[in-house]
């Protein structure tokens, strides 16, 4: 006898259900909706990615949470879900791109390395005695223009000009379908990501929780200084005070 229902389909990643689906692959993807808030936005010639780092504890050195990781000069990549199997992908992305470098003599391009990370992600899904990864990453970058791809647990991935990945994204998605604007100034960019953020935060963000990154075409991968970051909540202060009081009528 074979056995039925849903618990028979969820003991072994190699086994479909009637319908269709891999329940370890939608286990996965539960714990990327559980993880950090990450977004990303491409502007004129560059991208930025930004993770509100949300510290529970005073007691927690805010540095230790790592949740953007750069791969090259051209190539970082935000995280949400289980950061420890991220950090595993992002080794091999590491690897990948100077090994590109080493045999092409030039950067790889940021398709190329989603295309070849996603390809691992998805080899997690069908062999036995593994399981997918529990992590869906942001990858941006420059080459000749500003790329970002969003990828799955599944190995699937997808380009945007602006998204999010973790327990917000569909509200921060919406605050970006209502700001996005194509050719955005780096400025724009930065207030953009933290309204994002901001949208789902329970508390008013902090400038020492924002972690946030832009890469350039001319300037590569940068961190943004927390002066910046406070600049641009000093200018969204009164924004961000009006849609609380929304929030709280409502």
């Amino acid at each position: 006898m074979y056995p039925v229902g849903p618990a028979a389909y969820d003991r072994a990643i190699t086994v479909f259900s009637p319908d269709g689906r891999l329940f370890q692959v939608e286990y996965a993807r539960e714990a990327v909706k559980r993880g950090t808030t990450a977004c990303g936005v491409t502007y004129e010639k560059g991208v930025l990615l930004a993770v509100d780092r949300n510290i529970a504890s005073p007691l927690i050195i805010p540095q230790s949470i790592e949740k953007i990781f750069q791969v090259d000069e051209h190539i970082g990549i935000a995280t949400s879900g289980l950061v420890a199997d991220a950090r595993r992908l992002i080794e091999d992305a590491r690897i990948m791109a100077q090994r590109n470098r080493m045999a092409y003599n030039e950067a790889m391009s940021v398709a190329t390395l989603t295309r070849s990370i996603c390809d691992i992600k998805q080899a997690y899904t069908q062999y036995g005695g593994a399981r997918p990864f529990g992590t869906a990453l942001l990858i941006a970058g420059v080459n000749d223009d500003s790329y970002l791809f969003e990828t799955d647990p599944s190995g699937a991935f997808t380009q945007y000009t602006a998204t999010a990945i973790g327990v917000g994204k569909n509200d921060v998605e919406k605050v970006f379908e209502k700001y996005y604007k194509k050719g955005m100034f780096r400025s724009d960019a930065i207030d953009m990501a933290l309204r994002g953020l901001n949208a789902v935060s329970e508390d008013k963000i902090k400038k020492e929780n924002i972690d946030m990154i832009t890469i350039e075409v001319k300037q590569k991968y940068k961190k943004v200084d927390k002066e910046e970051v406070g600049k641009s909540l000093s200018r969204l202060e009164k924004e961000f005070e009006a849609q609380k009081k929304v929030k709280s009528e409502g």
